[in-house]
Parts: C-alpha cells; sequence; structure tokens
C-alpha cells in the first residue's frame, strides 16, 4: 500500500501513498430463506466478477472476505465495499449478513476449509476456532516509514477501546443475549496473541519482540500475531483489526473514516503517553461489555464513551477535510445518539424477536444505496 517497512529504516517525509487506505470486511454468506450460513466460498471465490477489489474465502466455510484496492478515503473505502457486496450475490443463491457473530449459529457449528496456512492456524488453537465463527473488519492505512508506523501504532493504542466501543455489532451468541455488547471480541481474545501489546520503544524494539514471540510460539511468521493492531510490514501498513464487522455501511464509513484520522493525528504528534496494558485491557472489557454505553479510561479519568468519542472528534476535525472524512465523520454523531449495531440488534429483538434481528441485519447489510440509514424494522413479531 506504502512503502515495505524496512527493519532498521530511514526516516523521511510522508511518501504520495502514505496514509491511504485498504478495508478488509468479512461477512456471513447464508441462505437466503433461513438466513443460515452455507458452505458457499469456493464457488463465490470462483464466479466472481469483480471490477474493483476482490472476494476471497475466508479459514470459516459460509464467511467470504471482501477486500478493497488501494483508496484515497473512506468514502472511496467504502463505495468500493458496496460494489462487492452486491457483486457477491449477483444470481440470488446466496444473501450476505453483517455482524460480529451469527446471532444464531450453534456452538460448534464451523466447517474450516483447508490450507497449509488455515490448517497450521486450526492446529496452533486446537479446538478454540471450531467453537464459533465470527466476522471483523481490518482498516489498513499506509505509512510512510517504520518510525513513523511505530509512533502512530503507540499512539493509536489508547484508541482501540473506544473504536471497540462504537463498532460493537455482536450481542447475541448462540440464539441468546450473551450479555455483551462484543461477543465476537471475546472469542478473538479466547486464541494466543490477541489483545494489545505494550508500546514499543522504535521499530527495533517492535522487530525484536515479534521475532522472540514467534520462536516461542513456533509461529513461522508474524502473520500468526493476532493482535487488535498490528503493523503489516508486507504491505507497509497500520492493520487495525479491533472492530467487529458491521451491517450498515454508513457506520462502517464512520468508523473508517475516524481510525483513518486518529493514525494520521498520532503518526503526526508521536505521542508518548502511552497507557498500560492492564488499563487498557480494563477498557476494553468495558468496552465490549456496554460498548457505546461503557464508561472507561484510556489512560486518564474515566469518562463515558460518548465524552471519548466527542473529544475524539474534535481531536481529529482539523484532518478531516484533507482526508475526505467529513462526510462520514458527521454519522458519528447519529450513532452516539441513536446507537450502533449492538443497539439496534437488541432493539428490534425486545419488539419482535430474533427472526427479526436476522432480518434486520440481512436488510441493513444488503442496503447498498449510499444514502440508506440504518434500517428500522417494524413492531410486529416476525
Amino acid at each position: 500500500m506504502s512503502l515495505r517497512l524496512a527493519r532498521t529504516p530511514a526516516l523521511e517525509p510522508p511518501s504520495s501513498s502514505a496514509f491511504t487506505l485498504g478495508v478488509e470486511e468479512e461477512l456471513f454468506a447464508v441462505d437466503p430463506a433461513d438466513l443460515t450460513p452455507i458452505a458457499c466460498s469456493e464457488a463465490l471465490v470462483r464466479n466472481g466478477r469483480l471490477t474493483r477489489g476482490r472476494i476471497t474465502g475466508e479459514m470459516c466455510d459460509g464467511v467470504v472476505e471482501l477486500a478493497t484496492p488501494i483508496c484515497t478515503d473512506a468514502i472511496d473505502a467504502v463505495d468500493a465495499l458496496r460494489d462487492l457486496r452486491r457483486e457477491a450475490v449477483r444470481g440470488g443463491s446466496l444473501t450476505l449478513l453483517g455482524a460480529g457473530l451469527h446471532p444464531t449459529l450453534p456452538f460448534g457449528d464451523v466447517a474450516h476449509r483447508h490450507s497449509p496456512h488455515y490448517d497450521r492456524v486450526s492446529a496452533d488453537t486446537r479446538s478454540l476456532l471450531r467453537q464459533s465463527t465470527y466476522c471483523g473488519v481490518h482498516v489498513h492505512v499506509g505509512m510512510p516509514d517504520a518510525e513513523t508506523t511505530i509512533a502512530a501504532f503507540n499512539g493509536m493504542r489508547k484508541w482501540i477501546p473506544l473504536l471497540q466501543a462504537l463498532g460493537a455489532n455482536s450481542p447475541f451468541w448462540h440464539g441468546q443475549d450473551s450479555g455483551l455488547a462484543s461477543s465476537r471480541t471475546v472469542v478473538c481474545h479466547s486464541v494466543p496473541r490477541t489483545g494489545l501489546p505494550r508500546a514499543f520503544r522504535d521499530w527495533e524494539d517492535y522487530a525484536q519482540t515479534t521475532a522472540e514471540l514467534c520462536r516461542v510460539a513456533e509461529a513461522p511468521d508474524a502473520s500468526s500475531i493476532w493482535w487488535d493492531m498490528r503493523p503489516h510490514a508486507t504491505l507497509g501498513t497500520l492493520e487495525i483489526r479491533c472492530l467487529d464487522e458491521q451491517s450498515s455501511l454508513r457506520d462502517l464509513a464512520a468508523l473508517v473514516a475516524l481510525a483513518h484520522c486518529l493514525v494520521r493525528h498520532e503518526a503526526l504528534i508521536a505521542d508518548r503517553h502511552n497507557p498500560s496494558v492492564e488499563v487498557l485491557a480494563e477498557a476494553t472489557f468495558r468496552a465490549l461489555r456496554d460498548g457505546i454505553d461503557a464508561a472507561l479510561s484510556l489512560g486518564g479519568p474515566v469518562q463515558p464513551v460518548r465524552y471519548h468519542a466527542r473529544h475524539a472528534l474534535d481531536l481529529v476535525s482539523g484532518y478531516a477535510p484533507a482526508l475526505g472524512a467529513t462526510a462520514p465523520l458527521s454519522d458519528l454523531e447519529r450513532i452516539l445518539i441513536e446507537g450502533n449495531g449492538a443497539v439496534r440488534q437488541r432493539r428490534v429483538y425486545r419488539r419482535a424477536g430474533m427472526p427479526a434481528v436476522l432480518k434486520l441485519l440481512r436488510a441493513e447489510t444488503m442496503m447498498t444505496d449510499s444514502a440508506a440509514k440504518p434500517v428500522v424494522l417494524a413492531e410486529t413479531r416476525a
């Protein structure tokens, strides 16, 4: 996406491709009739006729990954994902459902696809990834050089719990309310080498740490480190991996725009205030438990998520025009007032039960009109 990250790079001004965007989203491919996942990944990948980006299979059959090309901003990236969602369902044999977890999928109802990489991951995690299939969003921001990547990584650590809270979209697990806003985060963190690590002194410190971690984990390379955020040396990006999959493309655009602007901010200011692993672990727990209604510390006083979100918006307002983020960031205020995906799922469940939750997720996921607001279903029981 931009310059590859050398082990001992020279500090340089941002390249022309620095702070570009790439977004990957994982979605459930489901039967149009009963909205349960179907094993279709291979056929979908073979038959795709794509204009921008790519559609690939994931480790679990019944999940597909849509990936944008290199984009300039959140609107550009979400427009590419909108086209990919349309193209994935062309023919009508399947539809897509966007959520961190499928709300009704039974425990252990997971079919893994085989490849050397997936087989190695399955062996590494034993039965953990055979319990629940989950879907997330990965936001890649192009970096100009290695040391800027580490500065942005260190600064972004404190914002990961906020992004987790805003993007929570998996309250239901195995057909029941989990009591959490983001059950997907719990599933993700059940495997090794996840969560958030400490801040790093520089790229050399990061490289030595990951090399040692791969050694003791007997992992082939850093692709087996699944932190909530990681430098991606092959692509030359900072990869933010903490978001639940979003049904609403408007919600997704707002979250991607916020992440994009925050990375730009942290890369420039090189903030030396790095909250501890313990403080951020508590913030992540509160974010996954309470979502948008959480109160948490990002290194300072405990404050409501809405306070932290508005503070973040104030910080990045100066970067938004240049990054094409002004319009999507305006949707964050709607999310703060009306609620995120987890709130909408629970609201519909209270009104009309689990069938209506599935219909809501399908409707929002396939509502690919760029001006469409998240769906509000009728209160009649489905």
